[in-house]
């Protein structure tokens, strides 16, 4: 690639040295304009002191400062600034020397900033030109010789040598040439007289003009000089004042008077009127200001910008009527007016930026330029207070925006940060610029459920896979930050894991129910749910869901007494002399339900003698409605139902034999040999001794061991079965040991225990409440005393205990609602059977 470069020059200083910028330095480089697109500028790499891989990994590129319009480009791949447009100094500067371009080399990573100071050299370009191709001049015939006459200079927009050098004037008798300079090295012509004119003569000369520059090749412009002979004119004009000087403030208004020129002539007639008009005047000049040819008034017709062009200088030129012309100055210096407001440039930017970022991050980087000068050029930038970002200057109007104290995306996503920029103006002048960051979530926020824990009903025998209920957890963060999985943490539930009760589902966190539950089984337990979201490190956290199963009707009320098996009911027996009110026996049942579910109530449904027998609606208790008489019939058969209070309900129901007996007390009350009233005491003494001892023993339950227990009853079953063996004049079956039965439920609400032997051989088997631990005495038929109200009923008695033909030893812990009412006899082979129509105490029977 062809390089044209007519000089370089690498100038390198220190500039300002940021938290995050590295020291930069300022590379002068010198390019002719006019250049092709593509051409070489020059290769930065050396200057840099770079690699060329370390252009692309810092992402190099050329930032243009003082034209919008991009001119150059750097290339990544090998360090070479080219051309990317072609460059006319003129158009681009003007007449303004040196014409430089400044742009930057932003590295990043770390952010560096490298100054490149491009002068635009001028080449040769352009022709010089006259503003006019006829010059035309009156001279009087009487002009003496040595008269300089200035003439209107060429015009070369170009630089340097490279503008008008030189004048040459073609060949005549009359004139010569004379080339000068003006104080800003510009060259201008004057035609001096060598010869005197003669109008008679010559009336009219005719002169080509030339103006060369000093480029290579050169070039060269004309004009053509007419000069008119006039007739003699002795006076020429004459200004007040050579020079004039003019401070015109930039933006002044249109038409605003600039001054006043005023030339005198002497002489009288036409030849004193004098017309004024611009000599030698750039074409700027002629579109800035108008000059009034007869009052010599200077206006001005443009507004004028102090920084395009500061200063402005004219030549002004009074003919007389007879042709004779006198010149002066006027320099018009432009001040400035603070009519530009500060230019922020953005530079580097970094968004979107990280929640984490640490304070001291820098988060863009921008420089303040205003085109006024002075104080009107002098610029103080800030930012808006309260928020997480601060200001930094540095040298050459750069400032870096950088954080002060951590962010937070959850509270806030983004900022607008409005930078104001003003200057030091009067008045002052203000200008915004926005700076949008926006910031990139990190996974600093772990899932947080709606409710510390988690209550959830679930009703029993639900069936498998039920939605039993669901969690949710929300995470403030974004994206794959937020997207929570829920999972169930390993547990125990009862002897079984948890994944085997409940399930979730990872995605919604629907609860469901894996198998179907049962209340009487399992009445609540607890799993702990975990959401965890997808970010990297995942974070987690835990609730607890307490899952309380419901009860259902599931269970009908299960009977204890009577028991319902499959042998025949027992027989309770009732004296026939037994008043209304008399308890006859309880029926004992328990649902396994809970709540209104085991809210169990009685009712009779089937009876033989109607009217006879009530049942309490709440305790099971069956008791005479009247009193009982002798046409009722000896067997009574009564059907209770138990329902419990679920919906809907259900019921069981007991069969209750009942034998009404005539003389039931009579032989019971003529075998008693203390007096009633020390039988009773004893009995109640007996009674209380005995319930302590039943008290105390269902307290130790808690306190002893199981096998304790177990081992203390299996020592009284064999007491109880040496006494039956060795009771006197019985004869027991070899089946007596093996039909003996320990009858215990410990769901009772109160307390039963019960020892039952079954004679070898009974069809039926009675069973009946007895008193705890009732005494038994060895039997003598010869000390038996009968009740004198009751011995016609001892015969009776005694047929119906050989009908019946029942041994039973009971021993129980009773309620109040059902104290015992009578006892049984002793394993003997001649029972005496005694009864008593009396109820309460007055029916509690001892023997010996």
């Amino acid at each position: 690639m062809e390089m044209h470069v007519n000089s370089r020059q690498v100038v390198s200083f220190f500039l300002s040295v940021c938290a995050w910028v590295a020291v930069c330095e300022s590379v002068l480089f010198s390019v002719p304009e006019e250049e092709k697109s593509g051409s070489l500028v020059a290769n930065v790499l050396k200057d840099l002191k770079l690699e060329v891989k370390d252009l692309s990994a810092r992402n190099a590129r050329l930032v243009s400062k003082s034209s919008s319009k991009q001119y150059f480009q750097l290339d990544p791949l090998s360090g070479n600034v080219i051309f990317k447009d072609r460059i006319d100094r003129e158009a681009l500067c003007g007449q303004k020397d040196p014409c430089v371009l400044l742009a930057e080399i932003v590295l990043e990573n770390p952010l560096q900033l490298h100054r490149i100071e491009l002068q635009i050299e001028d080449v040769n370009d352009n022709s010089p030109e006259f503003s006019k191709k006829q010059i035309t001049l009156e001279i009087s015939e009487l002009v003496p010789i040595g008269t300089h006459f200035p003439l209107e200079r060429a015009e070369d927009p170009d630089k340097g040598q490279n503008t008008v050098q030189n004048y040459t004037l073609g060949d005549n008798e009359h004139f010569r040439l004379d080339v000068q300079s003006h104080s800003d090295g510009s060259r201008y012509a004057e035609l001096i007289l060598e010869k005197s004119l003669d109008r008679e003569v010559t009336p009219q000369i005719s002169l080509m003009l030339s103006a060369v520059d000093g480029g290579i090749p050169q070039r060269t412009g004309s004009a053509e000089i007419i000069i008119n002979i006039l007739d003699a004119n002795d006076n020429f004009p004459h200004f007040s004042e050579p020079i004039y000087k003019v401070k015109l403030i930039e933006n002044s208004p249109l038409n605003t008077l600039v001054t006043k020129v005023e030339a005198n002539d002497q002489d009288l007639g036409t030849y004193s009127d004098i017309t004024y008009s611009f000599n030698q005047v750039a074409e700027e000049v002629f579109r800035s200001f108008k000059l009034n040819k007869y009052s010599g008034e200077l206006t001005l017709v443009r507004k004028l910008d102090y920084e395009e062009n500061n200063n402005y200088e004219m030549t002004i030129r009074a003919t007389d009527g007879g042709g004779l012309s006198a010149y002066c100055k006027v320099i018009v210096e432009v001040l400035d007016e603070n009519d530009n407001a500060p230019e922020v440039t953005i530079t580097s930017i970094t968004s979107p930026l990280p929640e984490d970022a640490l304070p001291g991050t820098v988060v863009a980087l921008f420089s303040v330029t205003d085109q006024d000068s002075g104080d009107n050029g002098r610029t103080v930038c800030t930012s808006e207070t309260d928020l997480p970002f601060v200001l930094k200057a540095s040298e050459n109007s750069y400032y870096q925006l950088v954080t002060q104290w951590p962010l937070d995306r959850e509270k806030v996503s983004g900022y607008n940060i409005t930078i104001t920029a003003t200057d030091r103006g009067s008045p002052q002048l203000t200008s915004r610029r926005i700076i949008t960051i926006q910031l990139t979530d990190i996974n600093d926020n772990p899932p947080e459920f709606e409710r510390p824990f988690y209550d959830i009903q679930l009703w029993e025998n639900n069936i498998p896979g039920l939605l039993i209920g669901s969690v949710h957890a929300v995470d403030l963060d974004t994206e794959q930050n937020a997207k929570v999985i829920y999972s169930l943490l390993p547990g125990k539930i009862k002897d079984g894991p948890a994944s085997s009760y409940i399930s979730i589902n990872s995605e919604s966190g629907s609860l469901y129910a894996i198998r179907s539950m049962d209340y009487e089984d399992i009445k609540d337990f607890h799993v702990t749910i975990q959401a965890v979201d997808k970010g990297s490190p995942p974070l987690s956290s835990d609730v607890t869901v307490q899952i309380h199963i419901m009860d259902e009707n599931d269970n009908a009320p299960f009977l204890l007494y009577p028991l319902q098996n499959s042998t025949a009911p027992s027989s309770d027996l009732v004296p026939r002399g037994a008043e209304a009110g008399y308890l006859v026996t309880k029926v004992v049942a328990v649902d396994r339900d809970s709540g209104q579910n085991s809210w169990l109530s009685y009712q009779l449904l089937k009876v033989t003698e109607p009217g006879l027998f009530t049942v309490g609606a709440h305790n099971g208790e069956v008791k005479t409605l009247r009193p009982v008489n002798k046409r009722d019939a000896m067997k009574q058969n009564l059907i209770v139902v138990v329902r419990d209070n679920g919906h809907p309900p259900q019921s069981a129901s007991a069969t209750l034999r009942i034998l009404l007996v005539e003389g039931f007390s009579d032989p019971y009350l003529q075998i008693a040999e203390i007096p009633k009233e020390e039988a009773i005491q004893k009995e109640d003494h007996t009674l209380t001794l005995y319930l302590v001892v039943c008290l105390a023993a269902i307290s130790s339950v808690f306190l002893f061991s199981l096998l304790v227990f177990i081992a203390i009853k299996i020592q009284k079953r064999r007491k109880f079965m040496a006494a039956c063996s060795s009771a006197p004049n019985f004869p027991v079956a070899p089946s007596c040991q093996e039909n003996c039965v320990d009858l215990r439920n410990e769901s009772f609400p109160q307390a039963y225990n019960y020892d039952v032997c079954l004679a070898g051989g009974s069809l039926n088997s009675e069973f009946r409440f007895l008193r705890p631990l009732f005494p038994v005495f060895p039997v003598e038929p010869s000390n038996t005393h009968v009740n004198p109200r009751n011995s016609t009923d001892t015969q009776e008695v005694s047929n119906c205990a050989e009908e019946n033909n029942f041994i039973v030893q009971a021993r129980a812990s009773l309620s109040e609602d059902a104290a015992p009412r009578a006892g049984g006899p002793a394993c003997t082979t001649n029972p005496t059977v005694g009864a008593n129509v009396n109820s309460g105490q007055n029916d509690w029977l001892s023997y010996q």
